[in-house]
């Protein structure tokens, strides 16, 4: 396992920096995405919070736009160390090496648990929550296998699959990344395995605030967390549409490794897994394959820091751009997805002068970011 595992390195949040981060990553308007952008142009999380009225105004909010208050991200950590986890940003060296690498990722993570766990490269498994008892005795082979290589096994805590995965690896690393905070657990029944995740050589890991119950929309996000932390996803049982394709897809498009296990052509819960075999996942009828697969892709510093941390001098803060720039951007913008790449060619303008005014359409809520770093805006805007 010492082989495997990659020396953490980062820079660790000061607290006001934290609270910050917090704060900013909890405002209307701010994703992940346009939290990087905000800290890359103003330098820090507390220039980008003075910052973004005047960029909503800016860019054209019919409202105010609502900013969380340090007592509120004061409230939030605290109710964190109550609950025995804290919030790791993603410059510092407790966050996953690889989550780091990924569009979007989570600018805070809030973990429970054996933080250890998280400098091992790590494996998803995922698939049906309606799972035959092959398919749920499978997954649990390919965790423990994994496990025993020095892998930590990632899931999302579901029925079925997911379940099996994360019992087996239970002794030798597993973490559940959940959809909703870490104090709203889906689902129920499998609160007492959670606790013996965190309370044992596991973790659990959520970017939602704590007390947010998962929606629907929560899991997809949940999925991009597992696709993120693993080197390779296994997709064991599957129908045609189901979330675990949907980490698959999330998969592919980081550049992860994708894996299928064949099933019966009769049988519902494996056409979305063979489905996965003919668009050219890897097959996978042992966990050697999946072991002998992700060899290369598992040594130390193998992904290096991004530019996600505050950087240690101040940003130079652009002048706002007059209207007639403004009208060029949001001219070349509609409702087709386009590059930002294409915005600064067409207009001709400064590429900060560009990335300022999709910043302000961003707090304004106009702008639509889409996979593969793409953008729009609705014909009404």
């Amino acid at each position: 396992m010492d082989a495997l595992s990659a020396r953490p390195k980062g820079i660790a949040l000061t607290d006001k920096q934290r609270i910050a981060w917090l704060r900013l990553i909890r405002s209307d308007n701010v994703g992940p995405a346009t939290f990087r952008d905000l800290i890359n142009h103003f330098g820090s999380a507390e220039a980008a919070l003075a910052m973004l009225p005047d960029l909503s105004a800016r860019g054209g909010a019919t409202r105010s736009i609502r900013i969380a208050t340090e007592a509120e991200a004061h409230r939030e950590l605290e109710a964190a160390q109550r609950f025995g986890a804290r919030f790791v940003g993603i410059g510092e060296p407790d966050y996953p090496q690889a989550l780091r690498q990924i569009d979007g990722a989570p600018p805070l993570l809030a973990v429970k648990g054996d933080l250890s766990v998280l400098n091992r490269p790590a494996v998803g498994i995922v698939g049906s929550r309606n799972a035959s008892i092959s398919g749920a005795k499978f997954a649990a082979m390919i965790a423990r296998d994994c496990g025993r290589a020095g892998y930590a096994v990632v899931s999302g805590l579901a029925r079925g699959i997911d379940t099996a995965a994360h019992r087996a690896s239970l002794d030798t690393g597993t973490i559940a990344a959940l959809a909703g905070g870490l104090d709203q657990p889906y689902p129920p029944e499998n609160v007492g395995l959670l606790e013996q995740i965190w309370n044992g050589n596991g973790l659990a890991v959520s970017e939602m605030p704590f007390g947010w119950e998962p929606r629907a929309r929560d899991f997809p996000r949940r999925n991009r967390l597992i696709a993120g932390i693993s080197l390779g996803v296994a997709i064991v049982e599957a129908a045609v549409r189901s979330g675990s394709l949907i980490t698959a897809r999330m998969a592919g498009e980081f550049g992860r490794l994708v894996f299928a296990v064949p099933g019966s052509p009769l049988d519902p819960r494996c056409h979305g897994t063979n489905g996965l075999l003919k668009e050219g996942a890897t097959i996978v009828t042992s966990p050697e394959d999946i072991v002998e697969a992700l060899a290369p892709l598992s040594q130390p510093d193998l992904f290096s820091l991004p530019s996600a941390e505050e950087p240690k001098r101040e940003a130079r803060i652009a002048l706002p751009p007059d209207e007639t720039d403004r009208a060029l951007v949001i001219d070349a913008l509609g409702p087709t997805p386009v590059e930002v790449d294409d915005i600064i060619r067409h207009t001709g303008l400064a590429a900060s002068a560009v990335y300022l005014v999709l910043l302000e359409l961003d707090m304004a809520g106009r702008l639509h970011r889409h996979a593969g770093g793409l953008i729009s805006i609705s014909m009404a805007d």
